[in-house]
C-alpha cells in the first residue's frame, strides 16, 4: 500500500486558489485527451478515498462550490464509502466536460460551469498526491451536481424573478442522484434521464437545437408588407413566404412542386394554416399583416423564446398528476389532460395586464353550481363606490348589500359619506343569468382567491387576445367541464347538474379526489403530434426571465 502523507487544506492553496466561477468561460470546445496517467500511475484508490475524508471533515469552512454540497458529499464517499467517479476514469472526465461546453443545447448558460478549469485540474494531478486527487474528485462531483440541478429544477428561484410566479422551485434528491452515478458508464446517460419528464421540455430541446441551426445559418429573410393574399392569388413575395414556412417545417421542399413559384397555391395554404395554428392565429390561409408580423419574428428571437421557456418548464413538478387541468395564461386556452394527453382544450378569458393571473399550482376541491358572487373589496371602493356616489340607481336589482353580514337597504345609504378608507359594505351579486360568474365556479382553495368560473359575457371567447378579467379565469361553455369533473361523485349525472342549475340555487359539489390544476405562463409549449407553439409576451415576462438568466437583453 502506498504510505498516505497527510497534508493541511492550507496547504492546498495553489489548488483552491485556481477557483473562481466568476471569472470563467469556455473558450474551446476542442478537448483534448485527459492525460491520467502521469509517470505511468493513477492515483491510489485508497490514499484518494482517505484523503477525502480528511477534506469532507476539516473544521470550517471548504471552497463555496464543496461547502455548498458537504453534507451530501459526506453521505456519498464518506457514510457510503462511495468509490471514486473521476479521478480514475478519464472517459467520465471528458464526457462531462464536453457536456458543460455544451451547456446551451440544454438552454443552459455555459459559463456557469468552469469546463477550462474542470479539464486543468484533472490534467494536472500527481499520482502521487492524494489530496490533490481528492480535491478533484469532489470539485467534479460537486458540479455534476450543480449541472443536474439547474438541469431539471431551474436555475433560479421562480419569485425571484417576478412576484407574481408562485410555483416553488422543485428540489432533487442529491444521493439518489449520485447513486445513480455510481452506477452508470456515463455522467451523460445519468444528465439525460434526470431532466424534466414533462413532455413540453422533451419537445423543447429539439426545438431549440434546430432553431440554433436556423440562426447559424443567418436565420430567415424578413417578407414585405403588402395586399392581402389568398389561395389562387399570384405575388412577387411568395417564394419568400415558401422559404420561409420550410425552413420552420410548416410546409415540406416537396408540397407545390413544378407550380408557378409566384402562386399562392392550395399546397402552400395548408403550411400557412399550419403556421397560423402554431403561432395562435385564425387558421383561415389568408396571409394579412397579423400573419407577416409573426412570420418576421426573427430566428433569434423564437430561440430566446424557447430558452425562457424550457427555463419554465423545469420549474413544474416532476408529477403533475395523471388527471390534471393546466390553465396557460399566455395562450387564454384550457387543458384538460389525461395520461399525459390532452383530451380537451377549452378558450379562457385571464388577467388584464395590470391584473395579472398568478402563476402556482393547487388541487381544484369542489363546484359551485349557480354561485353568487362576491365583490373583491378592491373592485367595491375603486369602482363601485365612485360609480354609485354619482349615481345612487347604479346598483342593479340582482345586488344585495351587506353590513355586518346582515341585508341593508341600498337606497338608504349616501354613498357620498363613504371613501376607500374604513367602508364597511359588501356587495354580493344574487345567483342568476347576469351573475358575473355565470352558473359554475370551480374552487382550488388559495391565498390569490384565483378560480375558474363561467360568465355572461360570451363575446370575449372569440378575441384572438383574451386578457380582460380582473386575474380570475373565465372558461369557455363550462357546464361541459363540470360534467367531466363532477362524474367522479356518485349521482351526479349530466341530467342532475342540468336540473340543478335551472333552480337557481347555490349548491356545492365536493370532489371525491381532488384534481391538480396548473395555471403557467408559456410563451412555447408542445402542441399536438410534438408541434412547437409559440405566443406573445402578454405580460411581459419573456424578456424579465431571459435578463436574469443571461444579462442584458439584445435584439
Amino acid at each position: 500500500m502506498t504510505k498516505f502523507h497527510t497534508r493541511s487544506l492550507s496547504e492546498l492553496g495553489p489548488v483552491f486558489g485556481l477557483f473562481s466561477v466568476a471569472t470563467l468561460a469556455v473558450s474551446t470546445l476542442t478537448i483534448p485527451p485527459v492525460n491520467a496517467e502521469k509517470s505511468g500511475q493513477l492515483p491510489q484508490t485508497d490514499t484518494t478515498r482517505a484523503a477525502i475524508g480528511t477534506i469532507l471533515s476539516s473544521p470550517g469552512r471548504l471552497p463555496y462550490h464543496l461547502e455548498r454540497y458537504r453534507k451530501v458529499l459526506t453521505k456519498y464517499y464518506i457514510d457510503g464509502a462511495a468509490s471514486t467517479y473521476w479521478i480514475h476514469s478519464p472517459t467520465h472526465v471528458t464526457k462531462f466536460v464536453q457536456r458543460m461546453m455544451l451547456a446551451d443545447d440544454d438552454g443552459l448558460k455555459p459559463s456557469d460551469y468552469p469546463a477550462d478549469y474542470l479539464l486543468n485540474l484533472r490534467g494536472s494531478v500527481d499520482p502521487s498526491d492524494p489530496v490533490a486527487a481528492a480535491f478533484t474528485e469532489l470539485t467534479f462531483t460537486s458540479f455534476f451536481i450543480k449541472y443536474a440541478t439547474d438541469l431539471r429544477t431551474g436555475r433560479f428561484i421562480p419569485q425571484k424573478i417576478d412576484p407574481d410566479l408562485f410555483q416553488p422551485k422543485g428540489r432533487i434528491n442529491k444521493s439518489r442522484l449520485l447513486a445513480s452515478l455510481s452506477r452508470s458508464g456515463s455522467p451523460n446517460t445519468v444528465l439525460d434521464r434526470i431532466a424534466p419528464p414533462n413532455r413540453h421540455y422533451r419537445v423543447l430541446k429539439p426545438a431549440l437545437a434546430k432553431y440554433r441551426h436556423i440562426v447559424d445559418l443567418g436565420g430567415w429573410k424578413q417578407v414585405p408588407f403588402g395586399p392581402t393574399l389568398k389561395p389562387g392569388m399570384s405575388d412577387p413575395r411568395m417564394p419568400l413566404i415558401r422559404a420561409r414556412l420550410e425552413l420552420t417545417g410548416d410546409l415540406s421542399k416537396s408540397a407545390g412542386a413544378g407550380e408557378d413559384p409566384n402562386l399562392y397555391s392550395n399546397a402552400i395554404a395548408k403550411g400557412v394554416k399550419r403556421f397560423q395554428r402554431r403561432v395562435g392565429l385564425n387558421d383561415e390561409g389568408i396571409i394579412g399583416k397579423l400573419s407577416l408580423i409573426q412570420m418576421n419574428i426573427s430566428a433569434k428571437e423564437r430561440l430566446r423564446q424557447i430558452v425562457v421557456n424550457m427555463e419554465r418548464w423545469r420549474w413544474m413538478p416532476q408529477n403533475m398528476g395523471n388527471t390534471h387541468i393546466m390553465v396557460n395564461i399566455a395562450a387564454f386556452e384550457l387543458y384538460r389532460v389525461k395520461n399525459n394527453k390532452v383530451i380537451e382544450t377549452k378558450n379562457v378569458v385571464v388577467g388584464q395586464k395590470f391584473h395579472q393571473t398568478p402563476v402556482f399550482f393547487d388541487k381544484m376541491k369542489y363546484v359551485v353550481l349557480n354561485p353568487n358572487w362576491t365583490l373583491p373589496y378592491s373592485i367595491a371602493i375603486n369602482e363601485l363606490l365612485p360609480k354609485l356616489q354619482k349615481d345612487p340607481n347604479y346598483l342593479k336589482a340582482d345586488f344585495e348589500v351587506l353590513r355586518g353580514g346582515k341585508p341593508v337597504d341600498p337606497y338608504s345609504i349616501d354613498w357620498t359619506q363613504y371613501s376607500k378608507n374604513g367602508f364597511p359594505f359588501v356587495f354580493r351579486q344574487r345567483p342568476g343569468p347576469t351573475n358575473a360568474l355565470g352558473q359554475v365556479k370551480f374552487i382550488f382553495p388559495n391565498k390569490h382567491a384565483i378560480y375558474l368560473h363561467d360568465t355572461p359575457s360570451k363575446s370575449l371567447f372569440t378575441r384572438r387576445s383574451r386578457a380582460f378579467s380582473h386575474g380570475c379565469i373565465r372558461v369557455h361553455k363550462p357546464i361541459g367541464l363540470a360534467e367531466h369533473i363532477l362524474a367522479q361523485v356518485p349521482g351526479w349525472t349530466p341530467q342532475r347538474i342540468l336540473a340543478t342549475l335551472a333552480s337557481r340555487k347555490l349548491t356545492r359539489v365536493n370532489l371525491v379526489k381532488p384534481i391538480p390544476i396548473h395555471l403557467v405562463y408559456a410563451t412555447v409549449w408542445a402542441g399536438k403530434n410534438g408541434t412547437v407553439n409559440f405566443r406573445p409576451d402578454i405580460y411581459g415576462r419573456d424578456r424579465k426571465l431571459y435578463r436574469a438568466l443571461f444579462g442584458k437583453y439584445t435584439s
